[in-house]
């Protein structure tokens, strides 16, 4: 008998536990107003700052939020990130605390809570693990998401924007069903972060760009001067004047890595090129005529 109330006392405080998490990450949660249709879900990120989908924004004007109080403020678009489909809105008067962004990343198996407020007066929660850590990732847009978090949460529709939360309401990532055809994944936190940085500080997040063309190439064994890797980046084509050309990359070279990350392919490439690497000399590996040799080139910025 002490044995069934102890499984039922534990039972009891896990599911209390699992509560109050989502109490604490509802509590510096917003609705969306930004699409004709299904609201969406926000966070409260500074004292008149929410981070939210970017794909649940999509007007530009007669944007609005609502409390957990139940207030409807204006809102207005600060800026937005395709990339991680994350958007920033600025909301004066908000008067609700800032969301705890977790500083452990998050782990494969670990249980996590998908938050969402699609819906005036309270949140809604599902429970599930952390299935896959995964990135690059090419969205269904064309860009490239450098990492993502999987769950088999469900995200319920207006869920996108909102936490992915531990069983403390830490938001470990920002939930999302924009970036690869409504499968359920989130934004790590930390990588959310600095998207959301950039955009309170230029509205905007900085890409980067080399100047080159390239696809590709398996390694065989007798060819990889040293490494273990199996394939990498064979430049086809060096634009002149780029930051390629200056850096001293030519035609046929073998990008295998940049700035201590290894480069398999175009996605992992472009995962790269972002944030602060922007405008800023970074080393790169490249394999010619069958040695190792050392660039540095500086990261030229989109227009």
């Amino acid at each position: 008998m002490s044995d069934t109330l102890s499984a039922a006392d534990l039972l009891g405080a896990i599911s209390a536990q699992m509560a109050d998490a989502v109490a604490r990450a509802a509590a510096a949660m917003v609705q969306v107003r930004g699409r004709p249709r299904q609201p969406a879900s926000g966070l409260v990120y500074t004292a008149d700052l929410v981070l939210t989908a970017d794909h649940v924004i999509e007007r530009d004007e007669d944007l609005s939020v609502e409390t957990p109080d139940g207030r409807a403020l204006a809102a207005q678009l600060v800026g937005r990130d395709p990339a991680s489909d994350l958007a920033m809105l600025r909301v004066a008067d908000l008067g609700v605390g800032p969301a705890a962004f977790a500083e452990i990343p998050a782990r494969v198996g670990q249980i996590v809570l998908a938050v969402g407020r699609p819906l005036s007066g309270g949140p809604m929660a599902s429970l599930g693990i952390v299935s896959a850590l995964g990135g690059p990732l090419r969205s269904r847009r064309g860009a490239v998401l450098e990492q993502f978090i999987q769950t088999d949460a469900t995200p319920y529709p207006g869920f996108s924007g909102g936490p992915l939360a531990d069983s403390q309401g830490t938001v470990v990532g920002v939930l999302t069903t924009g970036l690869a055809g409504g499968a359920a994944l989130a934004v790590p936190a930390a990588l959310a972060r600095r998207v959301a940085d950039s955009l309170a500080g230029q509205g905007y997040v900085k890409r980067g760009f080399l100047g080159i063309s390239s696809q590709p190439v398996e390694l065989p064994e007798g060819q990889r001067a040293g490494l273990s890797q199996a394939s990498g980046l064979l430049v086809v084509r060096v634009e002149p004047g780029s930051p390629a050309a200056a850096g001293g990359m030519i035609l046929g070279d073998v990008l295998v890595s940049f700035d201590g990350h290894a480069v398999a392919d175009t996605d992992d490439l472009q995962a790269l090129l972002v944030g602060e690497r922007v405008g800023r000399a970074v080393p790169a590996q490249v394999i010619r005529g069958g040695a190792l040799a050392n660039l540095s080139i500086t990261v030229g910025q989109r227009g």
